[in-house]
């Protein structure tokens, strides 16, 4: 792998500044939300038993939480095949691999804020919705591993009042092949670089 300048914005910066996207979560929260990730990463719908199990709770606090939670999607069946920015079903351009399996993410900032939630290095593709350049990421827990091509970047909205789980601004956050990502508002509120140290090779 060819080495790149490391940039300064780390995916804890970008954790910490989007932590308002999601209900406050309490330990049993957790636990049901971790487990609901974990199942989906199998490339399978989730139901609220094997929630249950893996979250080591009851059924009945597994549909609480998923009747009551926003940005969760379940099919005729009453599976979950959605959560939290993570998906079974397939939704481009966001894709995901955990190991063989395919997944997909809702929107870029999802494959960043994953790879923690999941405790795994995700391998990413995206497409820029300027260019329609394929941008290839390979996301640890805590950075970036790979990014290419080294000139892409990471823009999100910051519109006034946070993101929610549920907003439709969060479809506006991409992945893009310019230089910097750009945190746009009502006005410029700064300018936001990736955390990378490498790009990948094939």
């Amino acid at each position: 792998m060819n080495e790149t300048p490391a940039s300064t914005l780390a995916i804890r910066d970008l954790a910490d500044a989007l932590s308002g996207a999601f209900p406050r979560l309490d330990a049993t929260d957790q636990q049901i939300a971790i487990a609901t990730h974990h199942l989906l990463t199998r490339g399978l719908p989730a139901s609220v038993d094997a929630i249950a199990i893996a979250a080591d709770v009851t059924p009945a606090e597994v549909e609480k939480r998923l009747d009551s939670w926003p940005a969760v999607f379940r099919d005729s069946d009453g599976l979950v095949i959605g959560f939290w920015g993570l998906t079974v079903a397939e939704m481009p351009p966001h894709e995901l691999r955990v190991g063989d399996v395919k997944l997909w993410a809702w929107c870029a900032w999802d494959t960043l804020f994953l790879p923690a939630r999941l405790a795994a290095v995700l391998d990413v593709r995206s497409v820029c919705p300027v260019t329609n350049q394929q941008i290839e990421l390979r996301v640890a827990p805590d950075h970036v591993e790979a990014w290419c091509p080294t000139a892409s970047s990471f823009r999100f909205s910051a519109r006034s009042g946070a993101l929610t789980a549920t907003s439709s601004r969060a479809s506006a956050i991409s992945f893009t092949s310019s230089l910097r990502a750009r945190v746009v508002s009502s006005g410029s509120r700064g300018i936001l670089e990736p955390s990378c140290s490498r790009s990948p090779t094939r």
